[in-house]
């Protein structure tokens, strides 16, 4: 298997944000040996970056695992991104629920599950605080390389 990379980032995407450069993004990890990302599924920046995988995927191999919270988590979302999700969803080769249903501290969860034995975390983090923040604070604690991505 190549190298791993998890995904995270904050729900609401800044005035400015640059789909186009994401997508360059990632694909710079595939060309540098990232074969297998990690989606949190998350609204916002988790599920950009899985559009622009499934758009990558007309010129590139690789695997995409969707690292789920909780079963439903997906109810949580307003109507018109549920749809979206679950295209998106039906895109990932490899699909992991963390809890059966909500749980605290299941979010959390996620995030750890999705950096541990990972090459790298690409993270749109912006804020010192919240679920993203949390995740890129972990992966430098696991020893994870941090690429911020703004």
């Amino acid at each position: 298997m190549g190298k791993i990379c998890a995904l995270t980032g904050h729900r609401e995407l800044m005035q400015g944000f640059c789909v186009n450069r994401l997508y360059d993004t990632l694909e710079e990890k595939i060309l540098k040996g990232y074969t297998f990302f990690r989606c949190g599924m998350a609204r916002g920046f988790d599920l950009k970056a899985l559009e622009c995988l499934v758009d990558l995927r007309q010129k590139h191999v690789f695997t995409v695992e969707a690292c789920i919270p909780y079963a439903g988590h997906v109810r949580s979302f307003p109507p018109a991104e549920r749809e979206l999700y679950k295209m998106l969803l039906s895109w990932c080769e490899e699909r992991t629920v963390l809890f059966a249903s909500y749980v605290n501290g299941c979010f959390l969860a996620r995030d750890r599950y999705m950096v541990d034995g990972a090459d790298l975390l690409l993270a749109y983090c912006i804020r010192q605080q919240g679920g993203a923040a949390y995740t890129v604070q972990y992966a430098k604690k696991q020893g994870v390389p941090v690429e911020i991505f703004c």
